[in-house]
């Protein structure tokens, strides 16, 4: 008998497509998500306590990702795409389940007239639209390890770029979004092997299309465009 997850909310975030989304949770705590219930899970009583907490554990569905079978190893972004690891010392989304797992602080529970319970989260690393399975609370004194290892991924060293956005471009974002951008083209949204000088990226953010180019670890926004009505929702090259 096969065994199924029931989803149980869904989540609202600024990135409807996968290029540019933070490569964890809580890197960039100015991007805020919005978690709204399916009707049944709705039950006030369900959520007696939770806003005592001040971070929750949300495990979530890869989206996009399903693959008829799955692969021992994997070749993680941050090793350049061409060195392979075993898939379980890797968050990759290719995985033999599709779970993944995030922790987000929770800002506040709202009691929404129309959906019930909803909560607002910052420094969610999920796309518009994720499938959330279930949300426990994050325990300080079990669930954080100050002297854990980090294995191989701690070998390589995270970075962020220069960002110039010309205030003629950053105009166009909402200010309220406008930090959260930057500190995402901060991350560098980049695949680690791609470091062409000349080459236009695009991140979808809040309704917009945020087109950049690097150049000697300088990010440099050269347009901002609306777009509300596309239709690939996938991280892409804008130019060769």
């Amino acid at each position: 008998m096969k065994e199924t997850m029931e989803i149980i909310a869904h989540i609202h975030t600024d990135f409807p497509a996968k290029f540019g989304i933070p490569r964890q949770s809580g890197l960039v705590e100015e991007l805020k998500g919005r978690i709204v219930f399916e009707p049944e899970y709705r039950n006030p009583d369900a959520f007696r306590g939770l806003d005592g907490y001040s971070h929750i554990w949300l495990l979530w569905k890869f989206s996009g990702t399903k693959r008829h079978s799955w692969s021992a190893t994997v070749k993680p972004p941050r090793l350049g795409g061409n060195k392979r690891m075993g898939v379980f010392a890797t968050r990759s989304p290719f995985r033999p389940n599709d779970i993944g797992l995030s922790s987000v602080k929770l800002e506040r529970l709202e009691m929404d007239p129309e959906f019930g319970p909803v909560l607002h989260v910052a420094g969610a690393d999920l796309m518009d639209g994720t499938a959330i399975y279930d949300i426990k609370p994050y325990l300080p004194y079990t669930d954080s390890h100050p002297d854990a290892l980090s294995g191989f991924a701690g070998d390589v060293l995270d970075y962020e770029l220069q960002v110039d956005f010309p205030n003629r471009w950053l105009s166009m974002i909402p200010k309220e979004k406008q930090e959260a951008i930057i500190a995402v083209l901060k991350q560098d949204p980049r695949p680690s092997y791609q470091n062409i000088p000349d080459r236009i990226y695009g991140v979808e953010f809040s309704g917009f299309d945020v087109r950049f180019i690097v150049q000697d670890q300088r990010l440099t926004v050269c347009e901002v465009v609306p777009d509300f009505h596309r239709e690939s929702r996938k991280g892409r090259r804008i130019e060769e």
